[in-house]
């Protein structure tokens, strides 16, 4: 259980550091339109490593996929450090997902091997928890290095760490595998699912900033993964093993769990994500600031999830009835999160942000009980890695879909807003430059150069400026504001959603 929780601090943390670092990562290799991307090309590669690792290791055993999704990552890391353009960065990203995928999945799956479902809510729940505890860490840490040394320093810190953590699963943790016999791997299933997932992240990426959304690169490849999903389907239906069993979705408690674990994987990576913006963009601190302010949320979490676990393993498994408790509570929370302005005071944005991670909190254990509960011990390991690939789907394609929408909001606002005094005085290439992306908002340097193009201008300069940072500031709010509302609206889907969930008493045995 140490190993397990050491090797989930160490693949979670590496998210909420990154994300607080982020602002700074596009002012020095620019790719506003690509912010949410950086994220995005890591949760499709490790999505798409959840089920392939969750499948292989109910065939061969969980150490050694362990051990490989951390010897993935730090390398990844190293990667990452020294990138110098954006698309490396995503690339490398993507790279690295591939050992976060492997670890973060593997966790879950472990637990399933060491305790009955009876028993598994307090452990999960713990799991849970040090996901939330290394996300409190994670910001501030971000935050810090980044404003004392560099953002490079938010991937190379992981490298000590992880060389650490591989070297007590090595020598330490058992071989739990199954019976040995010959499997047959199924590599059409992985490579059809591969050309389902990234297609599909790829259009609603490029829709709305590259391309508009009817144009016929977009159409194509949404259509191009609507076929390959198709031929997944067939090949996984006819597949000796196939890495992804059908059959399992017949189970309404597996088919309800995904869908609602889908949506609260649309609004966990939401706030992760854009809750420092907010801060650093709207409100105007630094980037160490704005981790901290990311805090409450992820305590809030904590707290939820070490409680809701609990209950679950002492109060008789009522999943349904403490799942619709957390969506309430958090769909709560995005209310308020949707009513902040630039005057909002950082009192009120932090009581937001707990309320919603509270929510959250309470939701995570639920539905991993309730589908390792619902079926055999043979297929544990790809039914856990399915619900975590739903979670991590429902992230990407949100931040997918409301990051076209907040730079698309962004620049609208910006241009609607903007003064008349002040568009005549600037180069309308430095506002372009600006829209796409806005450094002055959390970039002191930049925002010092604008300043003094402004000064130069004689006694107006300096109001010029202000009015420019002020609808800067608005346009941000008022983009972040509609990402909120998406958010409340996807989670009030979840609510519904849940009703339908089955309950069935939690086993006392594995």
């Amino acid at each position: 259980m140490a190993g397990v929780m050491l090797a989930m601090f160490f693949a979670s943390l590496d998210q909420t550091v990154v994300g607080t670092a982020m602002p700074r990562i596009i002012t020095d290799l620019g790719g506003f339109a690509q912010y949410t991307w950086v994220a995005t090309a890591y949760i499709i590669a490790s999505t798409i490593t959840l089920l392939i690792a969750g499948k292989l290791s109910d065939m061969y055993g969980r150490k050694w996929f362990l051990i490989g999704g951390i010897a993935v990552f730090i390398v990844g890391s190293i990667l990452c450090g020294t990138s110098q353009t954006m698309m490396q960065l995503i690339a490398f990203r993507a790279f690295q997902g591939i050992g976060a995928g492997a670890i973060m999945g593997m966790a879950f799956i472990a637990i399933g091997d060491l305790f009955s479902p009876a028993e598994r809510g307090k452990y999960v729940g713990l799991l849970s928890g040090v996901f939330g505890l290394s996300s409190v860490i994670g910001p501030t840490l971000g935050g810090y290095i980044t404003d004392n040394l560099s953002w490079n320093w938010v991937f190379f810190i992981n490298i000590p760490f992880g060389i650490l953590i591989m070297l007590l699963f090595i020598f330490f943790f058992p071989q739990l595998r199954p019976g040995v016999r010959k499997h047959r791997v199924d590599y059409a299933g992985i490579i059809t699912l591969i050309l389902t997932v990234v297609p599909l992240m790829l259009a609603l990426s490029w829709a709305g900033v590259n391309y508009d959304w009817l144009s016929f690169p977009i159409l194509f490849t949404f259509a191009f993964s609507l076929a390959m999903l198709l031929l997944f389907i067939i090949v996984e239906s006819r597949a000796k093993e196939p890495i992804l069993p059908l059959w399992i979705f017949r189970n309404r408690i597996v088919s309800v769990s995904s869908l609602v674990t889908f949506i609260l994987g649309f609004g966990m990576f939401t706030g992760i994500i854009f809750i420092p913006l907010y801060f650093q963009g709207v409100l105007g601190t630094s980037a160490t600031a704005s981790g901290g302010f990311l805090t409450p949320m992820m305590l809030g979490l904590v707290v939820g999830s070490v409680i809701s676990g609990q209950v679950l393993s002492r109060a008789g498994g009522h999943y349904r009835l403490q799942g619709t408790a957390g969506i309430i509570i958090m769909a709560l929370g995005f209310f308020l999160l949707s009513r902040m302005t630039v005057e909002t005071s950082y009192a009120t944005a932090v009581m937001n942000i707990a309320v919603m991670g509270f929510g959250l909190g309470i939701t995570m254990p639920m539905y991993i009980i309730a589908v390792q509960n619902a079926v055999p011990y043979s297929v544990m390991g790809i039914a856990t890695s399915t619900n975590a690939f739903f979670r991590s789907i429902g992230g990407a394609l949100g931040l997918a879909v409301v990051g076209s929408l907040m730079t698309h909001r962004f620049a609208t606002e910006f241009k609607e807003g903007l003064p008349p005094e002040v568009s005549a005085v600037v180069p309308s290439e430095q506002l372009s430059s600006i829209i796409d992306n806005p450094q002055a908002l959390v970039s002191p340097e930049a925002q010092d150069q604008l300043r003094s193009f402004f000064e130069s201008m004689g006694s107006q300069g300096a109001a010029l400026f202000e009015q420019l940072l002020s609808t800067l500031r608005e346009a941000l709010n008022s983009a972040l504001t509609e990402v909120f509302l998406v958010a409340l609206g996807v989670i009030a889907v979840a609510f519904i959603a849940n009703f339908f969930i089955k309950e069935i008493p939690l086993r006392k045995h594995l």
